[in-house]
């Protein structure tokens, strides 16, 4: 380990253009697919007139048809699935997808290339009947050109690509299908490459009231044509107010089929620093051009200065200023809509992770879509880029590491290759709990991963995320000793426990928790605040995901009998996260409000055992708890436990009389146990003023008289992708959320420029209703989500939602071409 390892850095891409063709086409619209092992479907003139036609993104893991072919389904779940538990009882298989273009003559005339964000999870791709790649690794991004496979301009090009997610090859929900987004590029002959193209910021710290910055620009000139060329080339910095604040131009001269990499500096003054509470960032645009006109290549790349420091002795330093990293881990599914990647599902989940009090995200355990590292530079999230879940040593027959060997070189260098442009980037992950890491091949990969990563970044520190459950010949003074030897900053899976021995011995390792547990918070936090070579802490997880099911399960169990880590049927997701799978706040994020400061005090109300039965709370898991006062079934009396989250003397009242009085203890929770009368419970601080914020009162709740529906969005980009999402929420006529009608079912309807994409609860265990118009309820909410219709103007989605005996409740969302 270094003792201080000092990184500098900034970025980010976007497309660009080449005069007045884009350089990047999104093609997602108007793909055929077909379920199932197909003959000669690759050959161009094979007929695919009957198959299903549909855009991207697209994972058939959530539709349907391959549980119902499997059989025993309910839904897109069945319980022969291969995956079982791991991947929530959903089905993978065979599916391939098909694609008609033609392309015109100005195409022609450029370099053209195909980029496949993400297929899961093995890819053969075909045009024109030629084989044109393949991709073992479901999260690795491609791109392959397909320039001497076109057919003449007017004339039909066919695309046609197997998709294979078979066997046992994930620990969680992984999807099926193309995922991600896929794009047509076009370059002149006489090209940059956005993955090739670098910024950064050179020399020391930058703080805020640093008067300059000097950036370095690199890239990477091509001349795939026949002749010497001679171009110019010019940089421009724009400030986030779109002023030039820097420029450089230079003359190249480039001989036929040679590659010429370029390095400028630039001076931008009165930096304005990127960072989580002002994401601020510049653009870049590198023009080649003949210095007459404007024709050539030129890339847009928007980019964020920053610098980055860690010791440990002053922790992490974000711009010169201590940091600390309140984390969380997700999977890179989109709930409701699997794994696929659409920009709206992807904005959504960081946001509520940004407005539930977290500053960073790692991406467990996989690279993320281009947008979502998007959105975390633009809202002020900053994230663990992650890569592998196994290298040399099996943690399923048919995952990855039947490839690790040759391929992960070139995929761990893509990670690199195309994410380094980010600022909300700080570390790099080269695996998570990793078998076998610290026998010699495993050490040896390592440190051959982390050579890897800094051939092309060294801006960054290398990490990756250990654990001791999974080593078990050996003890953790070998894991400590070992285990840690290629990393720049060590992740500690569950391991908080061994910070301060594991200091006395390796004094100048920093440490973080790469994966926590939920019901462990003020344990690990308070080690944060403690030691600065702790310098965060990452939850499993920060959000609900599909598989893994019951991992974070609390259930009621017979007294003698013992709970079970998974859950079996009809379970389908984690449980484990902060915000469930709909984007509501969970009562243990309410918690973790606490251990954050983000809120003075919270309650919620434990849900009483069954005689004779215990509560086996998982180590994910949390209390079967509701911020609810309204429990129909137990009989008046009966004593609730009332758990008052705080940092300070709290008092809790029912219907105005006092309850008791409690110091919290050292995990900021004070337990009153109150016998049941229907009313208001309220806790508060005491010695303090009353107001909102420090007081909080749950309401029993009428009868239900409508429904409310709450959109995120009232507007969507009428472009055939974009999404709104609908809370429909029962409601008693004070206007409080009724939790207690859980087999109420409600029904979805659209009509107008729009459809419903999927709708459901946030439920772990009701298959029914999960990508149902007619779901039932679940604390009360249910989730519609609209996607809109392709259209060249404006228009209307209406959602009509209804329920048995009550009025039914309508919402427009408008869409607009933009």
């Amino acid at each position: 380990m270094k003792r201080i390892f000092i990184a500098t850095t900034l970025l980010l891409l976007s497309a660009a253009t080449i005069a007045a063709q884009p350089r990047k086409t999104c093609i997602d619209h108007d793909w055929r697919f077909r379920y199932g092992a197909t003959a000669d479907a690759h050959l161009a003139d094979y007929d695919d007139a009957s198959w299903r036609s549909l855009n991207l993104p697209h994972d058939w893991s959530v539709e349907t048809e391959a549980a119902t072919a499997l059989g025993d389904n309910v839904g897109p779940f069945s319980r022969k699935s291969i995956g079982t538990d791991a991947t929530g009882w959903t089905v993978g298989g065979e599916g391939w997808y098909r694609k008609h273009f033609t392309l015109d003559k100005a195409d022609l005339n450029h370099r053209l290339l195909l980029y496949f964000e993400g297929i899961y999870n093995h890819s053969e791709v075909w045009l024109n009947g030629q084989q044109i790649a393949t991709c073992n690794y479901g999260y690795r991004p491609f791109r392959v050109d397909i320039t001497p496979y076109c057919r003449p301009a007017g004339e039909d090009n066919v695309l046609a690509i197997r998709v294979r997610n078979e066997g046992k090859n994930t620990r969680w929900y992984a999807g099926s299908g193309i995922y991600r987004h896929v794009w047509l590029m076009r370059t002149p002959h006489l090209y940059m490459d956005e993955w090739e193209t670098d910024i950064h910021v050179v020399g020391s710290a930058l703080t805020a009231d640093s008067p300059t910055c000097r950036l370095q620009a690199s890239t990477l000139l091509h001349n795939d044509g026949d002749r010497k060329e001679r171009r110019v080339l010019e940089v421009t910095v724009y400030a986030p107010d779109h002023r030039v604040v820097a420029t450089h131009t230079e003359r190249v001269t480039m001989q036929p089929h040679t590659q010429q990499p370029i390095i400028v500096h630039l001076d931008v003054a009165q930096p304005q620093l990127w960072a989580p509470a002002h994401p601020h960032r510049y653009t870049a645009t590198l023009r080649l051009s003949d210095g007459k006109t404007d024709k050539g290549d030129c890339l847009d790349i928007p980019f964020g200065i920053r610098t980055l420091q860690f010791s440990a002795t002053k922790g992490f330093l974000l711009n010169g200023e201590p940091t600390l990293l309140h984390g969380g881990c997700v999977h890179h599914d989109n709930g409701l809509l699997g794994a696929a990647a659409f920009d709206r599902a992807e904005t959504r989940k960081l946001t509520l992770l940004k407005q539930n009090g977290f500053n960073a995200v790692r991406c467990s355990h996989n690279l993320p879509s281009e947008h979502f590292l998007d959105v975390c530079d633009s809202i002020g999230l900053m994230v663990i880029d992650e890569c592998f879940d196994q290298w040399l040593v099996a943690k399923n027959p048919d995952d990855y590491h039947n490839y690790f060997a040759a391929e992960s070189n070139h995929d761990v260098q893509t990670m690199v290759r195309r994410d380094r442009r980010h600022p909300s980037i700080i570390m790099w992950s080269i695996g998570n709990e990793i078998p076998g890491r610290i026998e010699p091949d495993g050490i040896a990969a390592a440190e051959r991963l982390r050579q890897q990563v800094r051939t092309l970044d060294t801006t960054r520190p290398v990490t990756a995320a250990i654990c001791d459950w999974d080593q078990p010949s050996h003890p953790w003074r070998d894991e400590r000793d070992n285990a840690f030897r290629s990393l720049d900053v060590g992740g500690y899976n569950y391991l908080y426990q061994h910070y301060e021995p594991d200091h006395e011995l390796h004094p100048d390792r920093i440490m973080y928790g790469a994966e926590s547990y939920p019901k462990r918070a003020s344990e690990n936090w308070a080690l944060v605040e403690r030691h600065p070579y702790v310098i965060g802490d990452f939850v499993w997880t920060a959000m609900d995901y599909l598989g893994e099911a019951g991992i974070g399960s609390a259930q009621f169990v017979e007294n003698g009998k013992n709970g079970t880590f998974f859950q079996p049927w009809p379970w389908m997701n984690g449980w484990c996260g902060d915000i469930d799978l709909i984007g509501e706040k969970k009562p243990q994020s309410y918690y973790r409000d606490i251990v954050w400061n983000r809120r003075p005090i919270a309650m919620a109300v434990e849900e009483p055992c069954p005689q004779d039965h215990y509560q086996a709370i998982s180590q994910w898991g949390w209390q079967r708890e509701h911020l609810s006062w309204t429990y129909p079934d137990v009989a008046e009396g009966t004593p609730l436990r009332v758990n008052v989250y705080a940092k300070q003397r709290v008092r809790l009242l029912l219907n105005g009389e006092p309850i008791g009085e409690k110091q919290p203890d050292a995990t900021f929770c004070a337990a009153f146990d109150v016998p049941y009368h229907p009313g208001t419970l309220t806790a508060e601080l005491v010695d303090v003023p009353r107001s909102d914020s420090t007081c909080i009162r749950l309401q029993t709740t009428g009868t239900p008289v409508a429904i409310r529906l709450c959109t995120d969005r009232t507007t969507i980009d009428a472009d055939g992708n974009d999404l709104a999402y609908i809370i429909a929420e029962l409601i008693d006529a004070d206007g409080n959320v009724v939790t207690s009608d859980s087999q109420r079912i409600v029904h979805f309807t659209t009509d107008g420029d729009g459809i419903l994409l999927a709708g459901s609860n946030a439920s772990p265990t009701d298959m029914a209703s999960f990508r149902s118009a007619t779901p039932r309820l679940f604390e009360g909410r249910a989730l519609a989500i609209l996607q809109s219709k392709r259209l060249n103007g404006t228009g209307t989605i209406r959602l009509t939602v209804s329920s048995d005996g009550l009025p039914d409740a309508t919402i427009s969302i408008a869409t607009e071409h933009r």
